[in-house]
């Protein structure tokens, strides 16, 4: 493994039931104006809305009201919450959602704290933000693994961009399956492809042999593939609920990727085709991986024979590749781009316009070419 600095700054608070034990502990170190961040009617029609609005006016803060997030969340959308913070002098944000709630207030947190433009800042000046308004994070949706680490994936619509912004860690994380109880089976679903992703990603991306972060990705696939098939079983399985929360959580925290170098060329197809289409992030990722893994199995056939046997009991890489293609139909997951809901028609001309756009990652088993990122996407047609 290669040389790393590792540190964590998220307590975690994981359990079915934590939530209202981990607010009465995390409320005394909360400032007195406290922002509320939020998707759409999801969070009220739980009761979560009202639990949290509850606690926070018990102990004496003052809620502003910041709701409509979206899925795939917008520059603009960071925008108006950065000014609503400024003008409302919030000094604690509680971010109660998935991870677009949760990467959209983690941008806010840095760019309420400054007059410069904050992608500006990062993308053309190379600098990245030293403070922000410190945050915590209510997870309802998991998947991302967004409430703790300070990455954020914003699409910048002006740019049609979508990617990466270092944004503000959540200082307290609860993970509590019973927030996801209302959550529509798909949507735990889809956000558990995304955890699966990013295990696959990490572990294929280059790596000395015999390191403990190829085992525990390999573990984390296995065990996200297990709880997965038991909510196709019972969607209602909280238990289970609870597993994929905490191999969410696993995949994105940093423990994977410390000493090494990481595989997200997939992701970075899908961030780009959602920047066109806003299209649900979990779903692109199953329509793009067995398309980019066919086109590189022979750049990393140990890797992928590897993960046939120990993920899906498979003996060779061609038939792993089969097995996880399989996986997606057994989930109901979209296996073509024609199963992607999309705000735009997707055909060549667009498909061409993402490859030529996409940022290409140089730590895969291979570096692509533009070409043959349109070759991939033409695949998936």
């Amino acid at each position: 493994m290669n040389r790393f600095t590792f540190t964590y700054p998220t307590k975690v608070y994981f359990g079915e039931g934590t939530l209202s034990q981990a607010l009465s502990q995390e409320l005394p170190r909360m400032g007195r104006t406290v922002m509320l961040a939020y998707g759409g009617g999801s969070l009220k029609k739980s009761g979560i809305y009202d639990m949290l609005k509850n606690l926070l006016t018990q102990a004496g803060k003052e809620i502003v009201d910041f709701s409509g997030i979206m899925p795939n969340p917008t520059y603009t959308k960071v925008q108006e919450g950065a000014a609503l913070a400024k003008e409302r002098g919030v000094d604690f944000i509680l971010a109660a959602g998935g991870g677009s709630v949760i990467d959209c207030c983690k941008v806010i947190s840095v760019q309420a704290m400054t007059n410069e433009d904050i992608w500006d800042m990062e993308y053309k000046s190379g600098k990245f933000p030293a403070a922000g308004i410190p945050m915590g994070a209510v997870v309802t949706v998991s998947g991302t693994g967004a409430e703790m680490n300070a990455g954020a994936v914003i699409t910048y619509e002006e740019k049609m961009w979508k990617g990466p912004i270092v944004g503000t860690s959540a200082s307290f994380a609860v993970l509590d399956s019973s927030c996801t109880a209302t959550v529509p089976p798909m949507q735990v679903i889809s956000g558990a492809f995304d955890t699966l992703s990013h295990a696959m990603e990490t572990y294929l991306g280059n790596s000395d042999k015999d390191n403990v972060s190829d085992d525990v990705s390999l573990a984390i696939m296995k065990n996200t593939v297990v709880n997965m098939r038991r909510l196709l079983v019972n969607s209602s399985d909280m238990q289970a609920r609870g597993n994929l929360m905490w191999d969410s959580a696993m995949a994105e925290n940093g423990i994977l990727k410390v000493g090494r170098l990481t595989d997200f060329q997939a992701h970075q197809i899908e961030h780009q085709l959602g920047a066109y289409t806003d299209c649900n992030h979990g779903q692109g990722l199953a329509v793009i991986h067995p398309a980019y893994y066919r086109h590189i199995l022979k750049d990393a056939k140990e890797k992928f024979t590897r993960f046939a046997k120990e993920v899906f009991g498979k003996n060779t890489a061609e038939e792993g590749l089969a097995a996880l293609t399989a996986f997606i139909e057994e989930c109901g997951l979209p296996t073509k781009l024609g199963g992607l809901q999309s705000k735009t028609a997707i055909t060549p001309q667009l498909l061409r316009q993402v490859a030529d756009s996409c940022n290409i990652i140089k730590t895969g088993p291979r570096e692509l070419s533009r070409d043959e990122i349109y070759e991939i996407l033409c695949a998936c047609m």
